[in-house]
């Protein structure tokens, strides 16, 4: 059965038992990817390894003063 019968399904369900439809598929992807992406970034810290990519780059920039425009 595919994600999509089986949302269908589930939707018919809940409708026959007047309950609220569940989300569609693919509603909360970014979400959870998102989640995963932090979750692994903090089990790093915990493991003492340092911070790589966009990460390093930010903290870089934050720890550096910047040049001034003059003006």
């Amino acid at each position: 059965m595919s994600i999509t019968q089986q949302y269908l399904l589930d939707t018919y369900r809940a409708r026959q038992l007047g309950e609220p439809a569940p989300p569609a598929p693919g509603t909360h992807d970014r979400q959870v990817l998102r989640a995963w992406g932090d979750r692994r970034r903090f089990r790093r810290v915990l493991a003492g390894r340092p911070a790589h990519g966009r990460v390093r780059r930010a903290l870089r920039r934050w720890r550096t003063p910047r040049a001034r425009a003059a003006g």
